[in-house]
């Protein structure tokens, strides 16, 4: 039954997109944010991390903001669980994308495990984009295999260069993961509501860095989505309650 809601979501393959035209939109993602892991690997070699911690990291984890969250935190001198505790929930919103995207790929049960890996920000874009099962595949295997590749071999020169460009503050690369991340998500804020969560966040993270442990503030500010959600709720719940009021007979006097 999930798979033939999937099918009917996307569509019909006679509706497709060439495969090549996927292929380079998808190689265009996976090169313009594959080349940010450079930045990555000199930001977490310059907050004292090992070359071999610095490669497990994008090897194993592969989620830049996550990535650049916990080097961040561990550098502004963070507690190390802290730091692992914000990243972890940074990460969190790939379950999310994973649960679309295990009814849009239908992939075998064998390889779900390995493409896991490759849930993230970017693949999960170009995927969304996509009107078939095929293209989908495609474009969400190709950005994913193109990234996964790239990220981790500019992560080892970014780890290996960081001696020789010296102070990683003073270039300023820490900023490149997440403006990358930021580049990504700004297009999906759409509603009202998505602007004030990400507004709010912005306002907690921000306001708590003078005041909190690094690595708290960001635990905060993932407050601000139930927080906007409950009032919203509340708002709407009292709408309802006037609009039933007016509605109702009133009495003869």
């Amino acid at each position: 039954m999930a798979e033939q809601t999937a099918l009917a979501d996307i569509g019909s393959e006679d509706g497709g997109r060439p495969d090549v035209a996927v292929v380079r939109d998808a190689l265009g993602v996976g090169v313009a944010v594959g080349l940010s892991g450079f930045a990555f690997g000199v930001t977490s070699a310059g907050s004292g991390l090992t070359l071999l911690q610095t490669c497990a990291l994008s090897l194993l984890v592969f989620t830049g903001a996550s990535q650049f969250a916990l080097v961040g935190a561990l550098a502004g001198g963070g507690n190390p669980f802290t730091a692992a505790a914000g990243a972890f929930f940074l990460g969190v919103r790939n379950a999310f994308y994973g649960l679309r995207l295990s009814q849009l790929l239908a992939l075998p049960r064998a390889v779900r495990p390995f493409a896991a890996q490759w849930v993230i920000d970017e693949t999960t874009a170009v995927a969304l984009a996509q009107p078939t099962r095929r293209s989908v595949r495609i474009g969400f295997t190709v950005t994913g295999l193109s990234l996964y590749v790239l990220w981790n071999f500019t992560t080892l020169l970014g780890a290996m260069g960081a001696e020789a460009i010296g102070d990683t503050d003073a270039w300023g690369l820490d900023a490149a993961g997440p403006a990358v991340f930021l580049a990504l998500l700004a297009p999906m804020v759409k509603t009202v509501t998505e602007r004030v969560v990400a507004g709010l966040a912005v306002v907690l993270g921000l306001g708590l860095l003078p005041v909190l442990p690094a690595g708290v503030p960001v635990l905060v500010a993932a407050l601000a989505a139930p927080a906007v959600l409950w009032a919203e709720g509340r708002r709407r719940g009292r709408t309802t309650a006037v609009k039933s009021a007016d509605d109702a007979p009133g009495e003869d006097r």
